[in-house]
């Protein structure tokens, strides 16, 4: 069995270039479960799938099993039941099941190994069973360079219900991955291979550094023949434990507390932003560090270089909130659509941190962002997420323009927050916190005073290239990062 770590520093001493290949498995291997399984579960909650299909189906699948058989058949029926479907429908769909249901699925480890071998140079490619509209949408998201799947045959646009060529399982997926080597010009002997299933022995012996990811059924077994190395990732931060819900609950609470005691020393002292400051102050620490989350910051000092600024963040969490809370501390408050107003769950939050409120009603344009210009033009800071909403991956989203917007008519910098990891502890729609550290940077503050208001788009893209570019190559993993943030 091998640690993470020491496969990643394999890989960073081993052959570099593109040259060598890095080829994935899928399901299993990538992800902590099975696209198929997303893929069916989608299509009976939509009632596209009948009693007779689904027994056949099912029937297939236990005969695969059970006697060992090829996965062709039961690939050829799930495709022939998607016959004259449209192709555009088909990848639209596969993108919301990505969105909604597999991109949680992905292991943080896995991310990790995708990375070192893109800083190595490699040629990254998925091998699998799964059909595009399964595969592509996590490739993309994993930005790799090619994938060899098994592919529905296509006419007009429409799908004819037949495999163009055969499913890409077994000694099939080895020839493939040969193949390919030879038409790119990757030398397999150099080249990684990463698989979960014993049905991927040919394919992992055709590479020269292969890794049994995940294993199950009699993969462990090869392993020890072959005398392969085994890799064991931690499953996605979304599974359910008795620890995680006490400390959930306990920080929580603490949070709730602290906003209660400084609205209570508001009162007394009559100033809303001496209540906001001290919740800013002791909450979110307090939360962060009874939840066992630990900040560790580089570039701390560029929180407090130039304010009042707008401080945008890459949003994936829950936990961001409190996050930015333990960073910027005070004197901040957030843009808000004006519905939220009437949110009796929002009401007491809303008062306390005096957010801008916006109405995002059509025709109203850079009108409705003044609340929020009013406040930075006073001293007080705007943190935004330019996302507009948290993305169902560590992948940056598109950004919207508001948020620079706000900082050009205002003539404040913006100071972008770049949070990489705060996803693998609380998960998009999970309520449990894990324990652990989250890495942050903090950019130097850009200027936007003299920034043309009708050149928005090019610091749009400046701005999202200073993300793309930090997540890419991180601080502190090539050099001792400045500060150790304790909440």
């Amino acid at each position: 069995m091998v640690k993470l770590n020491d496969r990643l520093a394999e890989i960073a001493a081993g052959p570099q270039g593109p040259s060598v290949g890095a080829f994935f498995d899928l399901d299993g291997t990538l992800i902590d479960g099975y696209t198929a399984v997303a893929v069916y579960r989608d299509r009976i909650r939509k009632r596209d799938v009948g009693l007779r299909e689904l027994g056949q189906t099912l029937g297939l699948a236990l005969d695969m099993r059970l006697r060992g058989a090829d996965l062709d058949a039961l690939a050829a029926f799930a495709v022939g039941a998607l016959a004259g479907r449209q192709e555009e429908d088909l990848e639209e769909w596969g993108e919301r099941l990505f969105r909604q249901q597999i991109a949680g699925l992905v292991y943080p480890g896995a991310r990790q190994l995708v990375e070192a071998h893109r800083r190595a140079g490699h040629t990254l490619v998925m091998a699998t069973s799964a059909t595009w509209f399964q595969a592509g949408p996590v490739a993309r998201d994993l930005e790799l360079d090619d994938v060899l799947c098994t592919r529905h045959g296509v006419a007009h646009g429409m799908l004819t219900g037949l495999l163009d060529g055969g499913a890409l399982w077994g000694p099939a997926k080895a020839r493939a991955v040969e193949a390919y080597a030879e038409r790119a010009g990757i030398t397999l002997t150099d080249s990684y291979a990463y698989s979960n299933g014993a049905e991927d022995v040919p394919f992992l012996a055709v590479a020269g550094y292969p890794c049994a990811l995940n294993p199950d059924g009699d993969l462990p077994a090869a392993a020890l023949l072959h005398d392969w190395p085994v890799l064991r990732l931690d499953p996605p931060g979304s599974h359910f434990g008795v620890g995680a819900l006490v400390r959930t609950s306990v920080a929580l609470s603490a949070l709730l507390g602290s906003v209660g005691l400084s609205t209570g020393v508001g009162l007394l002292s009559r100033s809303r932003a001496t209540a906001a400051n001290l919740a800013g102050s002791i909450g979110p620490d307090l939360a962060l560090s009874l939840a066992g989350v630990r900040l560790r910051v580089s570039g701390e000092h560029n929180l407090w270089a130039r304010r009042p600024a707008v401080f945008m963040f890459n949003h994936q969490s829950g936990l961001d909130m409190a996050i930015l809370g333990s960073l910027i501390r005070r004197d901040v408050t957030a843009v808000v659509k004006r519905e939220a107003r009437s949110d009796p769950r929002f009401a007491a939050i809303g008062a306390l941190l005096d957010v801008a409120y916006v109405d995002r009603a059509a025709g109203r344009g850079r009108a409705a962002l003044e609340p929020a210009v009013a406040k930075l033009r006073a001293g007080v800071s705007i943190a935004i997420a330019p996302e507009g909403t948290r993305s169902p991956t560590p992948r940056l989203g598109r950004f919207k323009k508001g948020g620079f917007y706000l900082a050009v008519e205002a003539g404040v910098p913006i100071v972008p927050i770049v949070i990489r990891n705060a996803g693998d502890l609380m998960w998009r729609d999970s309520l449990l916190v894990h324990p652990g550290t989250v890495d942050v940077t903090v950019l130097e503050p850009i200027e936007t005073a003299e920034w043309p208001i009708d050149e928005i788009e090019k610091l749009v893209d400046v701005v999202r290239a200073q993300y793309e570019a930090t997540l890419r190559q991180w601080p502190g993993d090539h050099a001792p990062v400045e500060t150790e943030h304790s909440s």
